[in-house]
């Protein structure tokens, strides 16, 4: 790792106040990238507050929500964030076959129109950083404009979530092998 680990013992207020706000938090623990942004406590708090939200209150089911996350950390070639997702991916639903075709980057073989929207929009994001107008339109339809503002959101933090792993070199955990290829 590319950036000193705080030891809670060596933590200032603000830094205890952040990790102790997400230890006490929906997760439990204290996510990987915290770690980096511990050395900025306020934006600790404020990233793991929106994380929350975007990961466990938004209106998209998780099946959805972990398709854009998949499909981000895919994107960032961001092992840890794959790593992480990729399980609570199977958990939500998300086909092992889909999951196959993003990790290898070719189209999945979606059975589900919400999939093939949320894919098609995560990558357009990502890739053309536009989305055009039918593209939008069918995702209005589907996910409604809550739920395309959310969607947007996701993408978004986890693109920090997977710049900060990734600049940091926050590694995964011990004995794991990334599944990625770069």
């Amino acid at each position: 790792m590319r950036i000193r680990t705080i030891g809670v013992e060596d933590m200032t207020m603000q830094q205890r106040a952040a990790h102790d706000e997400a230890v006490a938090g929906i997760r439990g623990r204290v996510p990987a990238p915290m770690q980096a942004w511990l050395h900025s406590p306020e934006m600790a708090s404020h990233a793991q507050r929106l994380g929350a939200f975007l990961r466990y209150r938004t209106s998209l089911p998780p099946r959805l929500s972990e398709l854009a996350i998949l499909v981000t950390a895919r994107h960032w070639t961001s092992h840890y964030e794959w790593f992480a997702h990729r399980k609570e991916a199977e958990k939500a639903g998300l086909e092992s076959a889909i999951i196959a075709a993003i990790a290898e980057r070719r189209p999945p073989p979606f059975t589900d129109e919400a999939g093939r929207i949320v894919y098609e929009y995560s990558k357009a994001v990502h890739e053309t950083h536009a989305v055009t107008q039918p593209l939008h339109d069918a995702a209005v339809r589907i996910l409604g404009e809550r739920g395309i503002v959310e969607l947007v959101g996701i993408l978004g933090y986890y693109t920090l979530v997977a710049m900060t792993l990734n600049a940091f070199n926050i590694g995964l955990p011990e004995g794991e092998q990334p599944e990625l290829a770069g």
